[in-house]
């Protein structure tokens, strides 16, 4: 993979501090990753090119195995991208409740200093939330504590269906049934697609009698 200038710079920026918590580069997937007993923990840099500057949005997220495991039998994601799919993901941007935020870079002293300021961010809170989120309970109550509003972490809400039933399910959340309604009437709300329908009430069949034994 050819990498741009710029990638090349950020990188070197960013790879010894990185690597230092236990994270591996990708290049070809624009991301660190690090692996984790539930599946893996990963940081997606992006940047976006208009001219003399770049803008480069930072996001974050987890992937836990058995979710997924469960969740891409149901959802319709092609095939090549279902080992890699987040079970959550937040920008720094939306995690800071600026939604729309991008670090903008001019030169390299600039990204020097952007830079520092990433690491400060995931010193700070990044990684925090990352071990958090790597245990069932966090995800539970990530996705479950608020049913009827929209997740900042997922970009799908649709995906926020599926995945936050089966981690209700996983979790043993005494609120299941209660979740099941509010999903289903949250799938109704966002689309009047019919796969989507059949799939989640087939998704609600598979967990009725799931057991991880």
């Amino acid at each position: 993979m050819i990498l741009t200038p710029f990638e090349t710079s950020l990188y070197r920026l960013l790879n010894d501090y990185f690597v230092g918590h236990g994270y591996t580069l990708l290049t070809d997937k624009k991301q660190y990753r690090k692996t984790t007993a539930t599946g893996f923990q990963n940081v997606i840099l992006s940047p976006a090119y208009y001219g003399s500057e770049t803008w480069l949005e930072i996001n974050f997220g987890c992937r836990n195995e058995q979710i997924e495991q469960i969740a891409q039998q149901f959802l319709n994601n092609l095939a090549d991208f279902r080992p890699d799919a987040n079970t959550v993901i937040v920008s720094i941007g939306k995690f800071t409740d600026q939604p729309y935020f991008r670090y903008k870079v001019a030169n390299l002293d600039e990204l020097a200093l952007i830079c520092d300021e990433i690491k400060a961010f995931f010193d700070s809170d990044g990684f925090a939330f990352l071990e958090q989120t790597s245990t069932l309970s966090a995800l539970d109550q990530v996705f479950n504590q608020f049913p009827h509003q929209p997740s900042r972490f997922v970009y799908n809400q649709i995906h926020r269906c599926y995945k936050g039933l089966i981690v209700a399910r996983l979790n043993h959340n005494p609120h299941f049934t209660g979740l099941t309604d509010s999903y289903r009437h949250g799938l109704l709300r966002q689309t009047q697609n019919p796969y989507e329908q059949l799939n989640f009430e087939r998704l609600v069949t598979y967990l009725q009698h799931y057991s991880a034994n």
